[in-house]
């Protein structure tokens, strides 16, 4: 009997990962660092691939490309489930001056790079400040989206293939 796949599970192990790493990121202060910027997406990719690889060898035939795919998709799915959750419970309880910090920054690196007169900073802060949660929450959904399916289609291409026995018979 093959076992059922449980995406839940997986997706909860990796967006406690990524909440985690949140967390550190926010009381460490280093959330805006840019090395520190890509470390979950990386993690979150690898778990991806480790768990669709998983899956493929797992299932005792018809491995294809498509079933892996889907079942990383599944997992990814739940994990923006998960983290939009986390998102707002993190913006709004752990770290509601996050909001500032992020109005703060995008104002310093405009100012950084010296091509944009005050009227023009003060109008792109004024626009963060009044967009910032949409954008925030479409950044995390579609950007976990978008790496996960990455995650989804690299472990999908590494997975093993078996084609499913016609011949057998099922009962």
């Amino acid at each position: 009997m093959k076992k059922s796949p449980d995406y839940f599970s997986k997706a909860l192990i990796i967006s406690l990962i990524l909440i985690v790493l949140d967390l550190i990121g926010g009381f460490a202060h280093i959330r805006f660092e840019t090395w520190f910027k890509w470390l979950p997406t990386l993690i979150m990719i690898a778990f991806l691939i480790v768990f669709c690889i998983q899956y493929g060898k797992q299932q005792t035939e018809g491995v294809t490309f498509g079933k892996v795919f889907g079942y990383g998709f599944k997992i990814t799915s739940f994990i923006v489930l998960l983290m939009f959750i986390y998102t707002l419970i993190s913006l709004f309880l752990i770290f509601p001056e996050m909001k500032e910090q992020v109005i703060e920054k995008a104002r310093a690196d405009m100012q950084a790079k010296g091509t944009y007169t005050e009227d023009v900073i003060e109008q792109g802060v004024a626009m963060t400040r009044k967009f910032f949660l949409p954008f925030l929450i479409l950044g995390v959904v579609l950007g976990t989206f978008i790496f996960g399916a990455i995650g989804s289609l690299l472990g999908a291409a590494f997975t093993k293939k078996s084609e499913p026995n016609i011949f057998q018979d099922n009962p």
